[in-house]
């Protein structure tokens, strides 16, 4: 740059910045060495005006590089209508967008109602939303006026929203008014909640009203009652205000497809990542594993396969509780079957696992009730007169050396060369390079309508998890 003048006026800082180019914080620093700011006070009405020049350079800079940095991070959202945090901070890296920037863009954006976020599977992933010519409306049904207004501050302006004091009125209210979506207390004076959400769920008006429990009663028996009467989401009080936001604000304005918490963790993509991940990690303390409904075929083909879809949403609610309990950076997504991945610190996933394996065990004869058996202790044989399907959650340990032979024979079969990237794995391929080969049940994810469950008898065919050297806990 050569020799630069002290800046001590106005034009010295405009010839400076305008022409030679010299940067704003330079110009800066010389003001103060040079004297012509001291104690934080200008010296002379020169360095006034330069000053103010100079901040005002300064400040049109800054929103120019934030609007610029906006602009970027909405055009790839959109293009993507999901994106992970990790992905955009790559993102704003090649674009040399500094984090600070990008953490200002994505809030602008959030507090625009361009984008919403939400931490699933451990992932903090940004949706894209959709402009409405009208506000949705949401009903909120809740006896506690101070909870029933802080549910009401949590979701936050751009809704219309009704709040309700007792279950009855609500009921009344919700057949009148039919809102977009009800977020709804269990235990209330008229009509409990899980009333009010099997007459919703069973009304053919109603039934595509989405339904968003939050409460505080034991969520061992009740979220699964909640989920098999057709909630869309269990949220356990004391509730997080700004998950209660975001999905309220995701459920409602997603753009592109239905959001489906279920097929909504981590997809394909993602799990490949965390694959490759642990491929090249050399944390000896990482551990990957997958983690079983063992039976929910048999479940399925015998109860229908609402109920085994009823399954995997409590498990991956369940599921998702825990690793949001635990605050580690645990990794959970799901492979469109029986499975779901999980991966992280190894005492964090082995607590998570035992942690899972216990509360699906309290509720299993609640979910058997649920079918039609009678309780066990009353020592009366089940209402079918056969032995009921078992239930169980397993969880299986991935070890490296599996996945790598697993990977090389899919590459083998697909011709493909070593050189090809983990993302472009489908579903198919990670299960099979994840030990879950044989499945009892398949996933068809539909953007209308959610989920499909369908059941593949494959007579006696058993998994090749043991031969790959995988390692069962139950």
């Amino acid at each position: 740059m050569g020799v630069v003048p002290n800046p001590c006026g106005f034009y010295e800082i405009f010839i400076l910045i305008n022409i030679c180019n010299v940067p704003g914080y330079w110009l800066a620093g010389r003001l103060v060495a040079c004297g012509t700011v001291e104690d934080g006070y200008p010296k002379s009405a020169w360095a006034r005006k330069g000053i103010y020049y100079l901040v005002r350079i300064s400040y049109f800079d800054l929103m120019k590089s934030l609007e610029d940095a906006e602009a970027d991070l909405i055009s790839v959202i959109n293009e993507r209508q999901e994106v992970t945090y990790s992905e955009l901070k790559s993102f704003a890296d090649s674009r040399g967008i500094e984090e600070e920037m990008l953490k200002k863009g994505l809030s602008v954006l959030e507090k625009a109602h361009a984008i919403a976020p939400r931490s699933s599977g451990g992932i903090l992933t940004y949706y894209i939303l959709q402009e409405k010519p009208f506000l949705n409306r949401i009903m909120i049904v809740e006896d506690d006026k101070n909870i029933n207004r802080l549910m009401a501050l949590s979701i936050g302006k751009g809704f219309e929203i009704t709040q309700v004091y007792d279950g009855a009125e609500g009921l009344r209210k919700i057949k009148y008014e039919k809102p977009d979506l009800v977020v709804l207390d269990l235990m209330m004076p008229g009509a409990d909640g899980l009333q009010i959400c099997k007459s919703i769920k069973t009304d053919p008006n109603l039934k595509d009203t989405i339904v968003i429990i939050v409460s505080a009663m034991d969520a061992t028996s009740n979220r699964f009652k909640g989920i098999k009467y057709g909630a869309d989401y269990y949220i356990k009080k004391p509730f997080d205000p700004a998950e209660l936001r975001s999905l309220v604000t995701i459920f409602l304005k997603k753009k592109e497809g239905k959001f489906d918490p279920l097929i909504d963790l981590p997809n394909e993509q993602k799990i490949s990542a965390a694959v490759e991940s642990m491929l090249k990690g050399t944390d000896k303390d990482y551990e990957m594993g997958r983690i079983r409904v063992e039976g929910l075929g048999g479940f399925a083909a015998k109860f229908g396969n609402p109920s085994g879809i009823t399954i995997l949403r409590l498990v991956s609610q369940m599921l998702q509780d825990k690793v949001k309990e635990s605050r580690s950076s645990v990794f959970v997504g799901f492979l469109n079957g029986d499975d779901f991945i999980i991966g992280g610190d190894k005492r964090e996933v082995g607590n998570i696992s035992a942690s899972l394996n216990s509360e699906f065990d309290a509720v299993l004869p609640f979910i058997y009730q649920g079918e039609g058996y009678k309780p066990i202790e009353l020592g009366i044989e089940d209402t079918y007169g056969a032995e009921k399907p078992s239930l169980a959650i397993s969880y299986s340990e991935i070890r490296k050396d599996s996945v790598i032979e697993r990977m090389a024979e899919i590459r083998r079969g697909k011709e493909k060369n070593d050189g090809k990237e983990i993302g472009a794995y489908t579903y198919e391929e990670l299960r099979h390079m994840l030990g879950g080969g044989n499945l009892d049940i398949t996933i068809t994810r539909d953007p209308g309508s959610g989920v499909r469950l369908s059941v593949e008898k494959k007579g006696d065919a058993k998994r090749d998890d043991k031969k790959t050297g995988d390692v069962d806990r139950v």
